[in-house]
């Protein structure tokens, strides 16, 4: 099933970290001139240099699953330490890369190139000097945004009671029941899937919330969690995550299917 909202456009954000990266490292490499650069004639400075950026701004976007994986580890959660074993590893890898372009690429074929060790002392470790806070600026100016974004994003479902109510992401909402005077949430606090009781009628909440759609007289379903159809005894039957299961009754039928086929294209 695709995602019936665009990607986290965080990943936009990363992408452009990543082109400024490249720039700024043919930048740095063409008006610094470390080590033999300056022997380099203008088309070779625009042949060679460009690489270096290339390499950088693809091992940072290429790591983007690595931070993606310390995230989901850290409960969706980025405390320092994630930041500090991001931008650690990404040196490394950066330089090792660096270091095979240098050897297999500018200098291929010569007897002596540079050293690792001199390399480090004159390019690597500067340019790291001066690259790394760039990253983390950019980094910080976008969790920044991110941030706001998520509490932009929250909806708040209340209730009939001064102090009943319920404040989330709307991602994090699957489906709502009708109980009674009551609604049922089901939603999710992490991975963990909960369910809240709160005072309310599930046609106030459908007019409140015209993303959610109805299933049923007594259900509203969040379309971002749909998985799959099933028939069961002759009647509809729509799955959502978390193995949650919400009939469809006929009068819904044509415009829920309706829906969540243009929701997933």
């Amino acid at each position: 099933m695709k995602r019936l909202y665009p990607f986290d456009p965080l990943l936009r954000h990363h992408t452009l970290i990543g082109l400024l990266l490249a720039i700024w490292i043919f930048i740095f490499l063409y008006f610094t001139e470390p080590l033999d650069v300056n022997e380099f004639n203008s088309d070779e400075k625009l042949l060679f240099l460009p690489g270096y950026g290339l390499l950088g701004g693809i091992c940072y976007l290429i790591f983007l699953p690595f931070q993606y994986y310390l995230y989901k580890r850290t409960e969706h959660k980025w405390p320092l330490i994630n930041e500090i074993i991001f931008l650690v590893s990404f040196s490394v890898i950066s330089i090792a890369i660096a270091r095979i372009y240098y050897l297999y690429v500018i200098v291929i074929g010569e007897q002596n190139p540079y050293t690792l060790g001199y390399m480090l002392r004159a390019i690597y470790l500067p340019a790291l000097a001066t690259i790394l806070p760039i990253i983390i600026i950019g980094r910080f100016a976008f969790g920044k945004y991110h941030e706001k974004r998520l509490e932009d994003q929250k909806i708040e479902i209340q209730g009939e009671g001064n102090y009943e109510g319920l404040r989330l992401q709307l991602n994090d909402l699957i489906s709502i029941q009708s109980s009674d005077n009551y609604i049922e949430v089901f939603y999710l606090s992490g991975h963990q899937l909960k369910k809240t009781l709160i005072r309310n009628k599930l046609s106030a909440i459908d007019d409140e919330f015209p993303e959610l759609l109805r299933a049923h007289r007594s259900y509203l379903i969040n379309p971002f969690h749909f998985r799959q159809w099933k028939t069961e005894n002759g009647k509809l039957i729509i799955c959502l995550s978390h193995d949650i299961e919400v009939p469809v009754s006929k009068t819904y039928q044509k415009a829920l299917r309706a829906a969540i086929q243009f929701a997933t294209n």
